[in-house]
């Protein structure tokens, strides 16, 4: 089964690490989140983040982009240490990454339009002109109708307002996309084309994308890699061939539990 080395999915090639997290301890209190945590992004893979409830999958995330300051270990981005970073150097790492956060989390009182300008007025100064066209661009990428910028985001069903969080995560062409639940509160159908969606963005666009996620589906349809949370670490890393293997009772409880069929499948065949 594959770790957190450095090895590629056929156990030979090596891989570079765009994201290299060595001992992290995540503390809120006295309660004790991770301890020791090891765990390797490579360039050009999808990522699937897994654990139950209370694994800190999104606190990881968020200790990675930054908004989570580690109560110890060290976080490498792009072969940086991110706690030896100056103010500017991270602003200039920053603008690498787009992230979705749950149901998009766009700002309420800004048009869909105006959301995905945010980053491109935080971090450059583009005429009005650019940025339109920029807009235009971005939401016809992730598949939403032109007239979906006017409307705000109340306007917007749960997978629309997705789609716009996605919109406004890729607005800078970032080379990370971390994705924190994509597909939670979607129906079937509607988590199954965000799925593709993703999958396509991901091969199109050269993206590597971290995502956390619960969905057994999302794992089989778009990841190369699953990194399982318990006991306050990284329990295992590998593919979902490797995960059917792994004999720890929440694994397996997980992976072979009665929604788990696709796998199974999954891994069965040639």
């Amino acid at each position: 089964m594959a770790g957190n080395g450095d090895l590629g999915a056929n156990g030979q090639t090596p891989r570079k690490s765009v994201v290299r997290v060595r001992g992290l301890q995540s503390r809120f209190g006295a309660d004790i989140v991770h301890e020791g945590l090891d765990l390797d992004l490579f360039r050009g893979e999808v990522l699937g983040v897994v654990g139950g409830s209370g694994t800190g999958k999104s606190v990881l995330l968020r200790s990675i982009i930054g908004l989570i300051r580690p109560a110890g270990g060290k976080i490498e981005l792009f072969g940086h240490d991110s706690s030896r970073l100056s103010h500017q150097e991270w602003r200039a790492v920053e603008r690498r990454w787009g992230v979705l956060f749950q149901d998009g989390a766009l700002f309420s009182s800004l048009t869909v339009a105006q959301n995905i300008e945010v980053p491109m007025k935080e971090y450059f100064q583009l005429p009005a002109a650019l940025r339109a066209e920029i807009v235009a661009l971005k939401i016809a990428l992730v598949g939403l109708p032109p007239d979906a910028g006017l409307k705000y985001p109340s306007q917007l069903s749960g997978g629309m307002r997705k789609r716009a969080g996605l919109a406004r995560a890729l607005a800078l062409d970032p080379e990370i996309l971390f994705l924190d639940e994509p597909t939670a509160g979607l129906d079937p159908i509607g988590a199954s084309a965000y799925d593709q969606l993703i999958g396509q963005l991901q091969k199109a666009l050269g993206l590597t994308v971290f995502m956390v996620t619960h969905d057994l589906d999302s794992l089989a349809a778009i990841c190369d890699r699953v990194a399982v949370l318990a006991e306050k670490r990284v329990l295992c890393t590998g593919t979902l061939t490797d995960m059917l293997e792994v004999t720890h009772p929440w694994v397996r409880a997980y992976f072979h539990g009665p929604r788990a069929k696709i796998l199974k499948e999954g891994a069965a065949a040639p």
